[in-house]
């Protein structure tokens, strides 16, 4: 039996993810936004499951919910970070509201929550810190670009994290998910369209979600499983890539920045003084 730390567990993965470790005995503290989002699951698991109201953006209830957390259950084995939604808009067409909203949620909240649980961690002697990123993190969309950013942006920080905590048995694994058939779309922030985009790559992208044309072929149930699994393999997977499309446009994207690199290779050489 292990005892997981879950952020945004109402829907989507988080959900899911919450269901099949009860199912199987585990123990789980999810954090909420809403107070009642999990009562059936409360009244179904009431011994092993533990409910948390937590907006990621507020720092100091993060701290304080974690550090709860921990006090309560005594020992956290794994802790993830899964709050976030994308916004779905042309980079001009966002306010500056949205965009401050999507970098404090998606980036700043998930560091805060991996900064108040490592003290817990490291005084625990182990743990694994699962990300939930998404293709987008190493790929992209047109559409999704404060998205992008900010998963970017996280796949940098528990890249650099994995490596100062694998001394410190903490292990550290990016979830990087491709198009399933959550609630994610449904959650997605827009914002008014502008005609100069509807003729782009934006547009295109848009439209295809709007009619549903935009593929969804991954298996939500198979790649929570995986999720799960992934806690057995020791060391930790840096990158846990789930679905067809995940792998084929990452590979895609990694091949072609692997390319534009060597092309560049006389070019970086010659910069370098070996005298």
């Amino acid at each position: 039996m292990k005892t997981w730390f879950i952020t945004g567990t109402s829907t989507g993965f988080g959900r899911v993810l919450t269901e099949k470790l009860l199912e199987k005995g585990d123990r789980v503290v999810a954090t909420v936004r809403k107070a009642d989002a999990l009562d059936k699951l409360k009244a179904q698991y009431p011994d092993n499951l533990w409910i948390s109201v937590l907006d990621v953006t507020d720092n100091e209830a993060i701290k304080r919910v974690v550090d709860q957390a921990f006090a309560d259950v005594g020992q956290i084995d794994v802790v993830v970070n899964n709050a976030g939604y994308a916004l779905f808009c042309a980079v001009e067409e966002a306010s500056d509201e949205q965009i401050s909203q999507q970098i404090e949620t998606n980036i700043i909240g998930s560091i805060q929550v991996i900064r108040a649980a490592l003290p817990h961690l490291r005084k625990q002697g182990h743990g694994r810190i699962l990300q939930v990123s998404s293709a987008g993190g190493q790929t992209t969309y047109p559409n999704f670009g404060y998205y992008h950013t900010t998963k970017w942006g996280i796949e940098g920080f528990c890249d650099t994290i994995s490596k100062e905590l694998a001394p410190l048995n903490i292990g550290v694994t990016i979830v990087e998910p491709g198009a399933h058939a959550t609630s994610f779309g449904a959650g997605l922030a827009t914002a008014p369209v502008m005609e100069a985009y509807e003729n782009t790559p934006a547009g295109d992208v848009r439209r295809a979600i709007a009619t549903g044309t935009f593929p969804i072929r991954n298996d939500v149930d198979r790649s929570v499983q995986a999720i799960i699994n992934s806690i057995d393999i020791s060391p930790a997977p840096l990158r846990l890539a789930l679905g067809g499309d995940a792998y084929r446009d990452m590979r895609a994207a990694l091949v072609a920045r692997l390319e534009a690199l060597d092309a560049q290779k006389e070019l970086a050489l010659s910069i370098e003084n070996n005298d």
